[in-house]
């Protein structure tokens, strides 16, 4: 036993110092291009986890609150961080466990990147590697297409001259940019850009809500329906589910073993951008938010608003490391054949964003259906079952933790992730999500031009408080909709 733990250590460290080792710059020459490109420290690994955990999201937990009261939405913030934070952690191990055994076979990774749906190919069967990859791709697209989503709902505040629908197929060009970075190495600078714009996003949210006040005569009413908060209580699933992607970040890293702390530093760093920012937005609006899913729409347009910006890109590079494996062109060394290759996995990401622009209520629905098994209910049940036997338990590479109570207690923990994911997740939650989501289309219809604008200017007087005109949709409807533009 003592030896196999020494080849373990053998081969885990000497290919990541290998690894390590290319990934440091030579010459003055490389310093500066390293420096903003090429990245897999711990750091870099913190800034990808961070940043692509809230995102867009962070517009939408306001609105979550109003749904689920102050009291709620601050205890699921805190219980799915914790909950997000586990299952990240159940990857780590896998992958690890994953890419031992097959260096063990003299498996050489360094011309490819590992992604989950191998990771259960490699431990559990083909079965399980299928199932994983139609959830998690399902998933990752549909991230993809929230972020457009997103962007251009945020960037409609800034300059409402042009309808949300337009401002999508603008970002959605936009997005056909990423197909250029090769993969989570290469996203030194995004992500860092990415956490500071969304620090950025989330104090002035935070700050602008208090400045401004209650706006007169706010009401805090929720809970007030279960398919409200139910709804609610996923799109916060969804908020700390953000680690489809942490596979291929681990194998960004110089040294993936050092991975497992990072998501529970991420979370807790994320949730000093969340608590403070729904609960102040809640504060100062109440239950305007009901119809406003967007927060920057009820605060009035000023350049600090204008300068909050939420980047995206994260969601699709793994999608184009899966086509490029279905192609064949995973290997290419050519930059200009592989972003060829990769765009027409924009195409499906720009028309879904055009059909389903309900930022808000989308998010939830992803959450209840996709989510809560990607990132939850798949990872828990493949830890059980890749160490159900004694001799997997006796042999993994990493032993779970005495303060999680060794074996027992692992197994305790992902039992009842399963069983609360299923029941209030997936059950309770997927039933609100697609009640909700349903409604949406009925209300505003496919391909709606522009989700939650206000009327023209010239149809409704101007706003109290000295709040844009984007605060003029009706106060309160169960179903959180306005009138259709």
């Amino acid at each position: 036993m003592a030896s196999s733990d020494k080849v373990v250590e053998t081969v885990i460290v000497g290919n990541y110092v290998e690894m390590e080792t290319e990934g440091k710059p030579k010459g003055m020459k490389s310093k500066i291009p390293n420096l903003f490109w090429h990245g897999g420290s711990v750091y870099d690994a913190w800034f990808s986890c961070a940043s692509n955990q809230v995102a867009q999201v962070l517009l939408t937990l306001p609105y979550s609150f109003s749904q689920l009261g102050m009291l709620s939405g601050i205890l699921f913030q805190l219980f799915y961080g914790l909950m997000g934070s586990w299952t990240a952690y159940l990857i780590s191990i896998l992958y690890v466990e994953y890419r031992t055994r097959k260096e063990r076979e003299k498996v050489d990774f360094r011309n490819h990147v590992i992604q989950w749906f191998e990771v259960l190919d490699g431990l559990l069967g083909k079965h399980w590697r299928n199932v994983g990859l139609a959830f998690n791709c399902t998933f990752l697209l549909f991230g993809s297409v929230i972020q457009l989503i997103a962007c251009a709902s945020n960037i409609y505040y800034i300059n409402d001259n042009l309808d949300k629908r337009t401002w999508t197929y603008i970002f959605g060009a936009c997005c056909a940019t990423t197909v250029f970075i090769p993969s989570f190495h290469n996203y030194r600078i995004w992500s860092f850009l990415g956490l500071i714009m969304t620090t950025y996003t989330a104090w002035y949210l935070t700050i602008a809500s208090l400045l401004h006040g209650q706006v007169e005569g706010v009401k805090h009413s929720g809970p007030t329906k279960l398919v409200l908060y139910f709804t609610g209580a996923t799109n916060i699933l969804y908020t700390f589910g953000g680690h489809a992607v942490t596979v291929e970040i681990m194998h960004a890293m110089w040294k993936p073993q050092k991975f497992k702390a990072i998501y529970l530093i991420a979370t807790l760093y994320v949730l000093t951008l969340t608590l403070p920012v729904a609960a102040a937005v809640y504060w100062a609006f109440g239950d305007m938010l009901l119809d406003h899913s967007n927060a920057f729409s009820l605060l009035p347009r000023t350049p600090f608003r204008d300068m909050a910006f939420i980047t995206f890109g994260f969601a699709c590079t793994p999608l184009y490391f899966v086509w490029e494996k279905a192609i064949g062109m995973h290997e290419c060394k050519s930059l200009c054949k592989r972003a060829a290759a990769r765009l027409p996995v924009v195409v499906p990401i720009w028309f879904l964003a055009i059909i389903f622009p309900f930022f808000g209520p989308i998010n939830s629905t992803v959450g209840s259906l996709l989510v809560s098994f990607t990132v939850y209910v798949i990872p828990a049940l493949a830890h059980i079952f890749t160490f159900r036997s004694a001799t997997a338990r006796e042999n993994a590479v990493e032993q779970p933790s005495k303060y999680f109570g060794r074996w027992a207690g692992t197994y305790t923990i992902n039992v009842f992730v399963v069983v609360w994911v299923l029941i209030v997740g997936f059950g309770f939650g997927g039933w609100a999500s697609m009640t909700n989501f349903i409604h949406q289309i009925d209300t505003f219809g496919l391909f709606t031009k522009c989700y939650q604008c206000p009327p023209p200017a010239s149809a409704v007087s101007p706003p109290p408080h000295g709040l844009n005109a984007t605060t003029a949709a009706p106060l309160h409807h169960p179903f959180n909709h306005t009138h259709s533009p």
